[in-house]
């Protein structure tokens, strides 16, 4: 039995990427609620999961164009709760996409100060 069928989904979408290391799953269940259910597995069975060093959740795809990107950011910083902090990470792969430019135009989108957890994944 895989993690997310123990999790409440029994026909994930699991595909290797043309990345090393890397693969992505496609799941019914919400990606947040994934992440914090793998982490209670982790806390009362550590074993449970050998090789893999993290897990990040997906909640947006896009094309890798700044200008589609920063359409996109648009909802998530919805979600920023008022007191919620954030932090704009970017971690490229095969791409030649400015991370300052991109960080740039994605923070004069957010109009509140605090800092919180942000990540875009470019592939």
């Amino acid at each position: 039995m895989g993690i997310l069928e123990k999790i409440g989904d029994s026909e994930p979408t699991i595909t290797i990427t043309n990345m090393s290391g890397i693969l992505t799953a496609e799941t019914k269940l919400e990606s947040i609620e994934v992440v914090k259910k793998i982490k209670e597995m982790l806390l009362d069975e550590p074993w449970c999961i050998r090789y893999c060093l993290r897990i990040i959740p997906i909640q947006k795809i896009t094309e890798t164009k700044i200008e589609s990107i920063e359409e996109e950011i648009t909802d998530l910083i919805k979600l920023i709760s008022n007191g919620e902090s954030y932090r704009i990470s970017i971690e490229k792969r095969n791409s030649n996409i400015s991370s300052q430019e991109l960080i740039s135009r994605v923070a004069k989108k957010l109009k509140i100060k605090y800092h919180w957890n942000f990540l875009t994944k470019l592939y």
